[in-house]
């Protein structure tokens, strides 16, 4: 957490402004603090400084679960992990205790990056695939097919939730959006992914791509004091769920570990394929 549909709601929010919000594209870094050194992976804090400082924030895109800055010649990239957010606030405004490293913008305004946890990470690099290059494709990309998706998961052995999760085999799905898209999908989270056929293999892909495209439009979800705005938790179907009815055929919600991974199925719905 924040998953996918948590950082792009995020980075769609800093593109893009709101009425409350300031627009960051084309505004130019003034200055650079850095609270906590080992938020910064790269470079040293003196050369982090000094490279950002008048570069003009160019773009604001998504990779996977990173926050990518197009500068005019570097490119910050952001991974929130388990904690991190991106407030932007008045460069005036006292410094929070909980503020990890902070980037002071056109119009006296203040990009700070909030992690009470500290796992977060910030890198400033020439090229980004120094970062994401063993990323996995993305799942909304248009010209990720079902035909791919079948030959990734039939070329491992391996239990359908942890390969899910494993970013190098597809890029931004976390523990929340896996659970829901494999009770979408009528999949049991144990399947040995080998085991899967084409028609399940693109029934999958169709359940990922619903279920993160429902939680883009719903700003994601909020369910801890970390990330807010979302109210996709309201229409979890499995989710933290343990206990409840299964939204399809009404079984209670069962909750298990899988690669050590808390995991919400439903024993029905999700038998096949095991």
């Amino acid at each position: 957490m924040p998953e996918l549909p948590e950082v792009e709601t995020i980075t769609r929010l800093l593109r893009q402004g709101s009425d409350t919000a300031p627009r960051l594209v084309g505004l130019v870094v003034r200055d650079a603090q850095v609270f906590w050194e080992r938020t910064l992976e790269t470079p040293s804090i003196g050369e982090f400084r000094r490279r950002i400082t008048g570069q003009r924030i160019r773009d604001i895109r998504r990779r996977g679960k990173f926050i990518l800055f197009e500068l005019t010649t570097d490119t910050l990239l952001i991974h929130l992990r388990m904690s991190g957010d991106l407030l932007v606030e008045a460069a005036s405004s006292p410094i929070q205790p909980l503020h990890r490293l902070a980037l002071y913008l056109d119009y006296d305004l203040r990009l700070a990056f909030n992690d009470p946890r500290k796992f977060g990470r910030v890198w400033l690099v020439t090229d980004a695939e120094i970062v994401l290059g063993s990323l996995g494709p993305e799942p909304l990309e248009p010209d990720f097919t079902a035909g791919e998706l079948h030959q990734r998961l039939v070329s491992h052995r391996r239990q359908l939730k942890p390969l899910l999760l494993d970013q190098s085999f597809l890029a931004g799905l976390g523990n929340i959006y896996a659970d829901e898209a494999l009770h979408l999908a009528h999949l049991h989270p144990q399947t040995l992914s080998d085991s899967l056929s084409y028609p399940q293999s693109e029934r999958l892909l169709q359940s990922i791509r619903t279920i993160l495209q429902e939680g883009i439009r719903r700003n994601g979800a909020s369910i801890d004091w970390v990330y807010r705005g979302g109210d996709f938790q309201n229409y979890f179907r499995v989710y933290q769920r343990t206990g409840e009815p299964c939204p399809e055929c009404g079984t209670p919600i069962h909750r298990i570990l899988v690669g050590q991974r808390g995991t919400h199925y439903c024993p029905i719905c999700q038998d096949g394929g095991r």
